[in-house]
């Protein structure tokens, strides 16, 4: 039987996708405490997650990957407008914006690291 890696990949990203919205729209007194990671800790480790997640699951371009995932910062924060005791930060895109430029730097290293080919 042979491993379904697209599939995986997948679902993978669809749970981080829905799960990161989750986590940045509730309000921040229910939020969960990751540890002792500071915001933008946070922001950039999703967002590396996030675009490792997309260009395994799909064969998109990294102009695609990289615009995809902005919108989606862009989007998350924009949200936050709505939420209570939650607030927009800019710093918050940058961050974002820095997890998706090292995410598609590692990219290739862990590609080739797995052998993986998208089918």
């Amino acid at each position: 039987m042979q491993f379904n890696y697209p599939f995986v990949f997948r679902a993978f990203f669809w749970l981080a996708l829905i799960g990161s919205y989750i986590f940045a729209v509730i309000p921040q007194d229910m939020a969960p405490k990751i540890g002792s990671l500071s915001d933008k800790s946070i922001h950039f480790i999703a967002f590396a997650v996030l675009t490792l997640l997309l260009r395994f699951a799909y064969s998109i371009t990294l102009f695609q990957t990289f615009l995809l995932l902005f919108i989606y910062a862009v989007f998350i924060e924009f949200s936050q407008f709505f939420t209570p005791n939650r607030s927009a930060e800019v710093l918050d895109v940058v961050a974002d914006v820095i997890g998706i430029g090292i995410g598609l730097l590692f990219y290739p290293f862990i590609k080739r690291l797995i052998k993986y080919e998208h089918h």
